[in-house]
């Protein structure tokens, strides 16, 4: 078929094609593609009240000039996509004090416009490419109900082609090419990021497993409890009932690089510490010292600080999502959102009275993850 023919199919009114309720027998009439389309469409109570390309004539230079328009639109995608990793990977990132000439300044902004840029030259590729490659049509459809009969399977892969035929990829490949290029590195935007949030918790000595108070950051001596200010601390400092958040006596111990290690340190009443060295599971026997229990600041929901202890009912809340934890039963969860136990640290005193750690953690600090329900 010429390309004149196929100005003239596509541009007649649908409505000419199949305006009647004969059968139709695709077999005996040999019909083109655009009747099968015409015909499913007719089957499906749909009429077309206006069908015509953008560009009648084919390969003209109106069209080819919309065509590397929307090419370079999606290739900018890309660009942006790539440079948006880029910047991810490589640019630093850790903060530094200074002004707009540090670089580190500008990472989180680059990400934002890089990011910015790739979602808004989709947007206006899509855009561009409906309103300027795809054929106008104006069409009114009647609801109808009940299933579709096995031979519009026929009717319906012709109009799947069709559609494939009026995006215009089938014979443009320079622009099908270019989206291709464009969205591909947009999928790593996507995938790039969760790389850095992942780590596995079983790597590199299980990381997870050392906090603050492991005695290889007090050159093997047992690490101390301390306030914020680094003061030791001794029993006498918290009353009967009272709790205290304490941090490791290490270099940077109250900081962000052991943000892992906050700790909640309560005495407890006579009765109440006898029920919790009770109740205490294989893993916290002996980690109590008298009356004196300590339990991770780290919720085992999503990480945020369980400091609100009621001291009559020895119940610990988590303040964001109201997680409650029984301080007399291991600091397991009784409501909220909490699925597991605080871990506890084992304490004692040191030959000068102060608190120390006897160890580390048991078990791993923070959030449930995939290994630990």
């Amino acid at each position: 078929m010429t390309a004149e023919q196929q100005t003239a199919e596509a541009g007649r009114s649908r409505r000419d094609v199949f305006d009647t309720d004969t059968d139709f027998d695709s077999a005996a009439d040999e019909p083109s593609r655009f009747d099968l389309v015409s015909e499913a469409l007719r089957r499906d109570g749909v009429e077309i009240l206006h069908y015509e390309p953008r560009f009648p004539v084919p390969g003209t230079k109106e069209e080819n000039r919309v065509v590397r328009l929307i090419a370079g639109v999606f290739l900018l995608a890309g660009l942006a996509s790539l440079a948006f990793v880029a910047v991810f990977i490589f640019w630093p990132w850790e903060y530094e004090h200074g002004g707009l000439d540090n670089p580190s300044k500008w990472y989180t902004p680059l990400l934002g416009i890089t990011m910015g840029i790739a979602f808004l030259g989709v947007g206006v590729g899509v855009t561009l490419w409906a309103k300027k490659i795809l054929p106008e049509e104006i069409a009114v459809q009647d609801r109808h109900d009940g299933p579709s009969a096995e031979d519009e399977r026929q009717l319906t892969a012709a109009s799947l082609a069709q559609m494939g035929e009026d995006s215009g990829l089938g014979r443009r490949p320079f622009l099908r090419n270019a989206i291709l290029a464009g969205l591909a590195p947009l999928g790593l935007v996507a995938i790039v990021p969760l790389g850095a949030l992942l780590k596995n918790p079983h790597g590199d000595g299980d990381p997870l497993l050392h906090t603050g108070f492991d005695r290889k950051n007090n050159g093997g001596k047992p690490v101390r409890l301390v306030h914020q200010d680094g003061e030791p601390i001794r029993p006498e400092d918290i009353s009967v009932g009272g709790q205290l958040t304490v941090f490791p006596g290490i270099p940077g111990g109250a900081t962000n690089k052991y943000a892992d290690s906050p700790t909640l340190l309560i005495h407890l009443r006579e009765a109440d510490a006898a029920q919790a060295r009770k109740s205490a599971i294989p893993e916290n026997r002996g980690s109590q010292w008298g009356n004196y229990v300590a339990y991770s600041k780290v919720c085992t929901h999503v990480g945020c600080p369980p400091s609100l202890y009621e001291g009559q009912t020895n119940k610990l809340l988590c303040p964001c999502h109201q997680s409650q934890f029984l301080i007399t039963d291991n600091a397991v969860p009784v409501f909220g959102p909490a699925t597991r136990r605080l871990p506890q640290l084992p304490i004692e005193l040191d030959d000068e009275g102060y608190f120390v750690a006897k160890s580390d953690y048991k078990e791993p600090i923070g959030p449930a993850f995939w290994e630990r329900p």
